[in-house]
């Protein structure tokens, strides 16, 4: 494995960012401002930009370019800054990597192509190109549902081998078992962490995942739940946790994710407005609705700096 800085190691609560845009569509700089602020303020162990959360799909080289350099500005030289890359192939991957390290990222969450799909060997010889192009930590993003793109354990192993791949967040469903096999399976020192909005983050902690990459509008809620785990108080992190979990359900619903996030933060007053980019789609009014009473029955805190 390759050595990398300390805060190059992606572990513990790492959200991944919305992006926030006024109600023209352009990006929001002081809404991601507060947006970072309320993170830290929280008590993250790092940051993520361009995920699947982040509407990453949508943004340009110049804003890409402008949201790491804002999020380092206000997380400072010391938080763990993960930037997803979405490459088609390699060289349009390595032209992103290339980007997010010139721009201030420490480590790299990377998706497989997944418009023409590689095979397994092609796979490996993607990782070790992004990998040892960048310089930096990558971690491998296992997220066949979104890509179309499958991860078997014994190539999660091989991929493990590369230098500089120091990471996989799984998604595969059902995750906790694919955390635990690929735990088990790992000779050496590699890091398992666990996304799908932390949909099952306690099982992953379980299985021996060390992190976990949600959506970015609980994260003050969800940090005392894996602060009791880590605490050993098991019955407290399951009750925390079951009072979130319809917020985290009903983020994960395809193409209105995006909104729910957004909407969420902006009646926290963290961010101003809950527009999206095409192909997400705003919120309908009975999903509204449904909002309005999952909200109801467990409030969260308006934020304020």
């Amino acid at each position: 494995m390759s050595t990398l800085e300390p805060r190059a190691r992606v572990r513990g609560l790492v959200p991944i960012l919305a992006t926030p845009f006024d109600d023209t569509g352009a990006l929001d700089v002081p809404s991601l401002r507060r947006l970072v602020e309320f993170q830290l303020a929280a008590g993250v162990d790092g940051l993520a930009v361009f995920g699947m959360a982040s509407e990453g799909f949508a943004l340009t080289a110049a804003e890409r370019a402008t949201i790491l350099t804002e999020t380092r500005a206000v997380a400072g030289p010391d938080v763990p800054l993960v930037a997803g890359i979405n490459g088609t192939s390699a060289a349009t991957a390595v032209e992103l990597a290339l980007a997010a390290r010139d721009g201030g990222a420490d480590a790299l969450m990377v998706l497989p192509p997944y418009l023409a799909k590689p095979a397994g060997g092609q796979l490996v010889d993607f990782y070790a190109t992004v990998a040892e192009a960048s310089g930096l930590h990558v971690m491998v993003q296992d997220a066949p549902a979104a890509t179309g793109v499958a991860m078997p354990v014994p190539l999660i192993v091989e991929l493990s081998k590369l230098p500089g791949v120091e990471s996989v967040k799984v998604e595969t469903q059902p995750t906790a078992p694919k955390v635990g096999e690929v735990v088990t399976a790992i000779d050496g020192e590699f890091d398992v962490l666990g996304g799908q909005n932390a949909f099952f983050v306690l099982e992953e902690y379980a299985r021996g995942a060390v992190g976990t990459m949600p959506a970015c509008e609980f994260t003050d809620l969800l940090a005392p739940v894996l602060a009791d785990w880590r605490a050993g108080r098991e019955e407290a992190a399951h009750a925390g946790f079951n009072r979130l979990l319809p917020l985290i359900r009903f983020g994960m619903q395809a193409r209105l994710a995006w909104a729910v996030h957004k909407e969420v933060l902006v009646r926290r007053g963290i961010i101003d407005s809950a527009f999206v980019r095409d192909p997400a789609v705003p919120l309908d009014a009975g999903t509204r609705a449904a909002l309005d009473v999952i909200l109801r029955h467990a409030p969260l805190p308006t934020w304020r700096p």
